[in-house]
């Protein structure tokens, strides 16, 4: 795992973690500061909206997604 950079979050009221290459963390605070959230608010709707796709496969793709100019979350 190394060059992935975790990070813990309570989603649903149990305690989990994310390792994401600091790459995405870097887009994916740029979302949550766009939207207004908070790291961990922001995992909490990836988390809501995932449906089966793992969390941290959901978070890579919303930062791919964000990067090429798609604005997810309006």
């Amino acid at each position: 795992m190394s060059g992935l950079t975790k990070r813990s979050v309570s989603l649903s009221g149990h305690a989990t973690s994310v390792a994401l290459e600091p790459a995405f963390w870097v887009v994916l605070d740029e979302v949550a500061k766009a939207r207004g959230l908070s790291q961990a608010g922001l995992m909490k709707r990836v988390d809501e909206t995932r449906g089966r796709t793992p969390l941290a496969s959901a978070c890579r793709l919303l930062a791919l997604e964000w990067a090429g100019g798609n604005r997810p979350f309006h």
